[in-house]
């Protein structure tokens, strides 16, 4: 075991989240998904990355039960996943943020839509809050923000529910350099409090390294490489400029310039 690595769990033998032989293919698109197997364990980061419209999003759907198979199995838990189920959570890289509700009222919103939040969830709420980096701005409504601080709302949203797993698409790619990095090391020690799962969709190659435990290279709908990220954790923004790092860059941008 890795250090600081969660123990892993086993589902009746299975992996976490398993997608076995998956096809899927638009109407007018044709096949986007060509007989994908992926594997991410309890607590662990999976990076999804490849030039557009490679099958990254549709990919991601899949898993997450937005969208059904044509064909293969996709499993969480060891339960065939038909839809999405409470215990999954979902960043988008829009924040999507109910313009009238306050910073807190927004994270608090998946709760509120099944009844009254507890003292307890508003504890919990707050927390997030005070790990994001948000305490001072609670009270404050969307505009107000800058868009590093709306997608911080949006991570604290997410966890609110404290899912096994988040599915996330790109939710960086709009934010300057600085602030995306600093997000992503906030990002990483929140998963790591709450044991939470990721399958993470990104165009940057740096960010994946720096983020997943794996990542796949995804070519015409086909996982091209996968490559383990044996770097230690917790990630701190230092090991962006070590030459074990660099390495990894360098050999996920030689798999991606030779899939041209």
């Amino acid at each position: 075991m890795k250090p600081n690595a969660l123990p892993l769990m086993s589902f009746n033998g299975l992996s976490f989240l398993s997608l076995d032989a998956v096809n899927f293919a638009y109407p007018d698109r044709g096949d986007v998904v060509k007989n994908v197997c992926l594997r991410l364990e309890t607590g662990e980061i999976h990076c999804l990355v490849g030039r557009s419209g490679c099958g990254k999003t549709t990919l991601l759907k899949l898993a997450a039960g937005l969208l059904k198979p044509q064909t293969g199995s996709i499993q969480l838990k060891g339960q065939d996943v038909t839809k999405p189920v409470p215990d999954m959570g979902f960043v988008f890289q829009s924040p999507t943020l109910l313009a009238w509700l306050s910073v807190l009222d927004n994270v608090l919103l998946p709760l509120s839509l099944h009844g009254p939040v507890t003292e307890a969830q508003q504890a919990f709420g707050e927390q997030l809050l005070t790990q994001m980096g948000l305490t001072e701005l609670r009270n404050e409504k969307p505009h107000q923000l800058s868009g590093g601080q709306q997608s911080r709302v949006a991570i604290a949203r997410a966890l609110i529910t404290q899912p096994s797993v988040l599915f996330m698409d790109e939710p960086f790619a709009s934010l300057d350099a600085i602030t995306r990095d600093e997000l992503q090391h906030d990002f990483l020690a929140m998963c790591r409090a709450q044991g939470t799962a990721v399958l993470f969709v990104t165009h940057d190659l740096g960010e994946a390294i720096y983020l997943a435990d794996q990542v796949s290279l995804l070519s015409e709908g086909r996982i091209h490489t996968a490559l383990q990220v044996s770097l230690p954790r917790p990630r701190q923004s230092s090991m962006r400029y070590t030459a074990a790092f660099n390495v990894l860059c360098e050999q996920l941008r030689h798999d991606l310039d030779a899939i041209k």
